[in-house]
């Protein structure tokens, strides 16, 4: 069950988890918090983070920079790394027909290789009893710059053990005689669990704006982050409308600095070059619509973003809502995001939130 907050938001701050952690069974607050880390500091063919602590779920963040090709493979292990054929996936590349695999001794990471930076966010289910489900999103840079719109990747899989829970998480190169990870790659775990009641949370809120009329609003500036967390609501009551997104630093960027790829209900991707935002739009209803998004946001580097959305469209269980899954590009590699702001593409807002967590 999803439990609402304030705002129609599902990520809360401490105030507001106090009492879910009690409704849980727990006494403290509870939250993402980081197990370990492996940032390389030169090249390297793969990345772990090993003796994790027992969590029932984990999240992976995973910061690729390629020195040439990198075709990132996950293992999994209690102990030590399993390279047996005990794994299976399913995935697909830029919204293309699903590939499987089975009985394999790896999980294809991502579905695309390549020499360009790529960024992917995602969860592990650790039930010692039960196979470890996985599930991830990627977004791929591809060739620099606005003209050239990004990749895009979702992979689910599985490892078989039924009988221990994982305590490493290992990132290899399919194809180590092509590159390595560079310098600057970064492996990233954290983990949840229903008991925890640590208040060292990884994600740290950096912003909450809310506002009832207009047609277009922004966080303020907030402290950079290099990874970002984005949330937002927004509704019209009787202007059909779709919101779009830019972000900046200390300003927002109007310009035509942009580059995104998208889907529409499951349908053929779309993609956008040398746009001036990220789509960030789903149906043009006046309806609520909702948004979750992550951003890896390094100053030198390209800003990446991964975002799923839902809009209600009509009112009502006979009216099936809209979904759209989006990655993006922002060609400025001389600063960090440190504003974001969503404009209408017609009409204006009768409500909204924009919520942002980050980490370094």
């Amino acid at each position: 069950m999803v439990e609402w907050l304030a705002g129609k938001r599902v990520r809360g701050t401490s105030s507001e988890r106090t009492p879910l952690g009690t409704v849980l069974g727990g006494t403290g607050v509870g939250g993402w918090v980081e197990l370990g880390r492996t940032t390389l500091g030169g090249a390297a063919d793969s990345l772990e983070v090993s003796s994790l602590a027992d969590k029932r779920y984990y999240m992976i963040l995973h910061w690729v920079v390629p020195d040439t090709y990198v075709a990132p493979r996950l293992r999994l292990g209690n102990s030590s790394v399993d390279t047996g054929s005990n794994y299976a996936r399913r995935g697909n590349e830029n919204g293309g027909t699903d590939g499987t695999a089975t009985s394999q001794d790896h999980i294809t990471f991502s579905p695309e290789g390549g020499g360009n930076p790529q960024y992917t966010v995602g969860y592990i289910a650790n039930s010692s009893a039960n196979e470890k489900l996985f599930m991830n999103h990627t977004v791929h840079r591809k060739a620099a710059g606005e003209a050239n719109e990004p990749g895009r990747g979702e992979v689910v899989g599985k490892w078989s053990n039924t009988s221990n829970p994982l305590d490493l998480i290992h990132l290899y190169n399919g194809d180590p005689g092509s590159g390595d990870y560079a310098s600057g790659s970064e492996l990233v775990v954290l983990g949840w669990d229903p008991d925890d009641t640590h208040t060292n949370n990884f994600w740290e809120e950096l912003a909450d704006v809310s506002w009832s009329s207009g047609s277009s609003f922004d966080t303020g500036t907030f402290t950079a982050k290099k990874y970002l967390w984005v949330q937002f609501w927004t509704d019209s009551a009787t202007t059909n409308y779709r919101p779009l997104m830019t972000v900046g630093n200390s300003t927002l960027d109007t310009g035509t600095n942009y580059a995104t790829r998208r889907s529409f209900d499951g349908a053929t991707d779309v993609t956008s070059a040398s746009r001036s935002d990220w789509e960030t739009e789903m149906d043009g209803t006046a309806n609520i619509k909702f948004g979750n998004m992550f951003i890896i946001n390094n100053a030198s580097n390209e800003k990446l973003s991964i975002g799923h959305f839902v809009s209600s469209t009509t009112a009502g269980a006979a009216a099936a809502p809209s979904r759209r899954e989006m990655v993006g590009k922002w060609d400025n590699t001389s600063n960090q995001i440190n504003i974001i702001g969503l404009t209408t593409s017609t009409g204006d807002f009768t409500g909204g939130q924009i919520k942002v967590w980050g980490a370094d």
